[in-house]
């Protein structure tokens, strides 16, 4: 469930909890954009026994492939699919898989994989269940409307 989360105060954020465990979550905060071709955000997982966090996400102003209208398609297609998709930053370090679960519910799989490339570099996951329908269009607008007033300022 998407959700306004009193951890950022008044800051811009979006926070998605999952709708079979609150304490699962996913929370998008601390945008900024230095030179008006990108927005940077700190992407935070949180579960039982684990907490982590991306400083650096970027997402790209005008690209199609960003995560919104990622979240747009997956809302748009509440009556299921086949399979898993996929998407993921240019750097690959935020990726979201999406699975369409039986009671027209989705699992959103979000991984942090920061410094790949890096000697001891890490990963952590967790899965948000939201319903296919409403819930996941207002993620989608929600995280569209974060993205885009990053960009604006």
């Amino acid at each position: 469930m998407i959700s306004q989360d009193d951890d950022f105060d008044d800051r811009p954020h979006v926070a998605v909890r999952s709708q079979d465990n609150a304490s699962v979550r996913v929370g998008l905060h601390d945008r900024h954009t230095s030179d008006g071709h990108c927005v940077h955000y700190a992407v935070e997982v949180e579960a039982p026994g684990v907490r982590a966090r991306l400083d650096d996400a970027v997402a790209w102003i005008g690209d199609g492939g960003d995560l919104a209208p990622f979240l747009e398609r997956l809302a748009a297609d509440f009556t299921g699919w086949d399979g898993e998709r996929r998407w993921e930053t240019n750097d690959r370090d935020l990726t979201v898989s999406a699975v369409f679960r039986s009671g027209g519910y989705i699992a959103l799989t979000w991984t942090l994989r920061p410094w790949r490339h890096d000697a001891g570099g890490w990963s952590a996951s967790v899965t948000t269940l939201l319903e296919a329908g409403e819930q996941m269009a207002s993620l989608a607008s929600d995280i569209r409307h974060f993205l885009e007033d990053g960009a604006a300022h």
